[in-house]
């Protein structure tokens, strides 16, 4: 195996064992303080690492609250340790265009439209926007523009994201 995709690979693998440890040191802590943590993404970017902590609640986040969480998390993971070399930290809501991380998230958004990165290609699409119709059995349906349904696998999504509505009249006609 080269050399090059051999670290790669070791490296996403501890990521994702990093990732799971992380978050069941966060979960809590987040919970709480009465808020939801909605994702972790954990990423190096060159040589600077960034952790960030996406939490949420009813009615919304405050800038308040993100700091707050944030210099909670900061002492709970200095004292938990499980980053061994520095870090930046911040503590975010997940914002109108949030990002999924688990596939019971999406259940909230049905008929909201999202924009989808895959691993593999399914019907020769990779990246694309659709609405979603439903999730069910590990499956994610969206409905393409041309109206025909494309499922797909959850663990073939590599990201989604929701596609922010920024029309407030018709939440207000509600």
């Amino acid at each position: 195996m080269d050399r090059s995709l051999f670290y790669l690979l070791k490296n996403e693998v501890n990521l994702a064992v990093i990732k799971d440890q992380l978050k069941d040191v966060i979960q809590p802590t987040v919970e709480g303080m009465g808020f939801i943590l909605w994702g972790i993404e954990f990423k190096h970017v060159g040589r600077k690492s960034f952790l960030t902590v996406y939490i949420d609640k009813d009615g919304g986040v405050t800038i308040e609250d993100c700091s707050d969480v944030s210099r909670q998390l900061s002492s709970v993971l200095d004292v938990e340790d499980l980053i061994t070399y520095a870090y930046d930290l911040e503590v975010s809501s997940p914002g109108m265009d949030r990002l999924f991380f688990e596939l019971e998230q999406f259940k909230s958004y049905i008929g909201e439209k999202i924009e989808v990165e895959l691993n593999m290609p399914v019907d020769n699409r990779r990246k694309f926007k659709a609405t979603l119709v439903s999730v069910a059995d590990n499956i994610v349906s969206v409905k393409l523009d041309d109206e025909s349904v494309l499922d797909i696998m959850y663990p073939n999504i590599k990201k989604a994201r929701l596609v922010p509505d920024y029309d407030f009249s018709k939440k207000e006609e509600k």
